[in-house]
């Protein structure tokens, strides 16, 4: 008996797969903090980065639920860095404040990594987050502007809560079926 394992959503033929919706839930919640903290200081940007290797599922409908971001990077896109800091000093300059998420792959789109693997087999990717921050610091140093970055990286909180009661009964109709069919 075989049930997949990931909560990125991921799976191919799988509508949802477990885990998913709790860290969705998780994810929107540290959004909503990077919110608050842009909005509460200033010259300030909520960065956060999520979880998605390959997909950005996880940060898109975290984006979406949260509905108060004003960028989000995932690895399925073709990302001008240029575009990006550009419109990043735009909503400075006419909000005072932003919110913007990216998804962990785009440590190996946006950036290249080394290459290198983990214990698991996996590639190491580079950590797009502080990459992010320094490089979107930079730009604000040579432009003079102010600026304040509140970095939030939730990814071990996202894995490490119980399942809601969506998860826990999707898990529960799952292992019925794949064992009673």
């Amino acid at each position: 008996v075989g049930v997949p394992k990931t909560i990125d959503n991921d799976v191919p033929m799988f509508d949802q797969t477990f885990g998913f919706d709790t860290a969705c839930t998780e994810a929107a919640k540290a959004v909503d903090s990077a919110y608050v903290e842009a909005c509460c200081n200033a010259n300030c940007i909520g960065l956060v980065k999520l979880m998605g290797r390959h997909c950005g599922f996880v940060a898109m409908n975290a984006v979406l639920s949260a509905r108060n971001v004003d960028i989000c990077l995932l690895p399925e896109m073709e990302i001008d860095l240029e575009k990006v800091l550009q419109h990043t000093e735009h909503l400075m300059r006419t909000k005072g404040h932003a919110v913007i998420v990216v998804a962990e792959g785009c440590g190996d789109t946006l950036i290249q990594s080394g290459g290198s693997l983990d214990a698991g087999g996996n590639k190491i990717l580079a950590d797009v987050g502080p990459w992010l921050k320094d490089t979107i610091t930079a730009r604000f140093k040579e432009l003079a502007l102010p600026l304040s970055i509140k970095y939030i990286d939730p990814t071990y909180m996202i894995r490490s809560v119980p399942a809601n009661s969506f998860d826990s009964s999707y898990c529960s109709v799952l292992g019925q079926m794949a064992v009673n069919g």
